[in-house]
C-alpha cells in the first residue's frame, strides 16, 4: 500500500512539473449531448491505439503527429492490454500499478495533451484474448480505477472507460452494481473526471436508463453490431439512444468509440464507403464522437497486420491498409 501511494505521488509531482514547464492543458468536458474541448463544442474523431504502451517513443510521436495532421482529436488506449504474449498493462491483475508501464501511460497522455488530443483510457477484466483475465473481483477492479485516476489526475484531456464491453457474460462481465461502485470511487477521487462503461451490441431502453440513472456514466458508448447493415442503422440508433436518455432524465452524449473494423467479420470487409457512411450518419444524427477502429486480421497468418493491437510491428500508419488510409484522409474533420 505504501509503495502504491509513493508511486502515485511521484507521478503526480512529475505531471505538475510538466504543466508548469509547458503550460499545455486540454480540458475535456460535456455539455448536453456534446463533448467540449476547453469549453467549446467538439466532435471527437478518433483512432484505436490499443497497444500504445508497448510502442517506442519514436513510434508514438510519429503516429500522434500524423493523427493531428489528418485532423483527428482523440485516441483509445487500453490500460490492461496484453495481446500476443506482450503484457504492456499499466496495472497488474489485482489493480496495483506496474510503475514502468504506468509512467508510459502518463507520458502518452501528456504527449497527447501537448498536441490537443483526447485519450480514452480503457480498463477490461479480460477474457484471455488480450492476455490473462484480470481484475476478477470488485476490490481488484476498484484498485485499478484508483491507480489510474490518481496517477493521471492532473491531466484533464482523458476519460475513463470502466470496463470494456462489460455486458458480455464471460470473464469480462461487470454488473451494473459493480459499475456504480466504481463510478463512485472515481467521483470521490476526481469529481470532474468523465466516465463511461462500454457495451457490446445495441442498447435497450432499460440499459440506457440503468447506465445514465443508476450507474451515472457521463456518456454512452455502445459498440454497435459489426455487419454490412450497421452503417445504415447508425442514425436511427443514435436518435433512439438520445431520446431514451432524455426520457430517463439526463441528456448525455452518444460516443461510438469502437464501431466495426476490417479483419474482424468473416465474409465482410468494410469498404471505405462503409466507414465514411457510418461516420457521417453518426455525426448527422447527433452522436458526439466516432472512431476509425482497427485491429488484427483475425484469419491471416500471425493475425497480421495487427495494427493498433501490436505496435511492435511498426507504427500504426505503416500497418493500416489502403482502405483505412483512404478513410483517414477523407473523413469529415469539421
Amino acid at each position: 500500500m505504501a509503495r502504491s501511494i509513493l508511486i502515485t505521488v511521484v507521478v503526480a509531482l512529475a505531471l505538475v512539473g510538466f504543466h508548469a514547464a509547458t503550460g499545455a492543458a486540454v480540458e475535456l468536458g460535456v455539455e448536453g449531448a456534446r463533448f467540449t474541448l476547453d469549453g467549446k463544442p467538439a466532435f471527437l474523431l478518433g483512432m484505436s491505439y490499443y497497444g500504445a504502451l508497448g510502442a517506442s517513443r519514436e513510434t508514438i510521436d510519429k503516429d500522434l503527429d500524423e493523427l493531428r495532421r489528418l485532423g483527428f482529436n482523440w485516441i483509445r488506449v487500453w490500460a490492461t492490454w496484453a495481446a500476443f504474449g506482450n503484457d504492456v498493462a499499466a496495472v497488474d491483475g489485482q489493480g496495483h500499478p506496474r510503475p514502468e508501464q504506468l509512467e508510459r501511460l502518463r507520458q502518452l497522455v501528456a504527449a497527447c495533451d501537448q498536441r490537443g488530443l483526447v485519450v480514452d483510457v480503457t480498463l477490461s477484466r479480460g477474457n484471455g484474448v488480450t492476455g490473462r483475465p484480470r481484475l476478477a473481483t470488485l476490490e481488484d477492479h476498484r484498485r485499478a480505477v484508483e491507480t489510474i485516476v490518481q496517477g493521471l489526475k492532473p491531466l484533464r484531456n482523458w476519460y475513463l472507460d470502466l470496463a470494456n464491453e462489460r455486458n458480455i457474460k464471460d470473464q469480462r462481465y461487470a454488473s451494473f452494481e459493480d459499475l456504480k461502485a466504481l463510478r463512485a470511487a472515481v467521483r470521490t477521487l476526481d469529481p470532474k473526471r468523465l466516465v463511461t462503461a462500454s457495451h457490446a451490441g445495441d442498447l435497450s431502453r432499460d440499459e440506457v436508463t440503468r447506465y445514465v440513472k443508476f450507474v451515472g456514466v457521463d456518456f454512452l458508448t455502445p459498440h454497435r453490431p459489426r455487419n454490412a447493415r450497421s452503417p445504415r442503422q447508425t442514425a436511427e440508433r443514435t436518435q433512439q439512444y438520445l431520446a431514451w436518455a432524455k426520457e430517463a432524465g439526463r441528456v448525455v452524449p452518444v460516443h461510438y468509440q469502437e464501431p466495426f473494423r476490417r479483419g474482424f467479420t468473416e465474409g465482410w470487409e468494410p469498404s471505405a464507403s462503409d466507414f465514411l457512411a457510418d461516420a457521417e450518419a453518426a455525426r448527422a444524427s447527433g452522436a458526439a464522437g466516432w472512431c476509425l477502429h482497427n485491429g488484427d486480421q483475425r484469419r491471416a497468418p500471425g493475425s497480421r497486420p495487427r495494427r493498433s493491437f501490436d505496435l511492435r510491428d511498426g507504427r500504426l500508419f505503416e500497418q493500416l491498409d489502403a482502405v483505412e488510409q483512404e478513410v483517414a484522409r477523407r473523413l469529415d474533420k469539421r
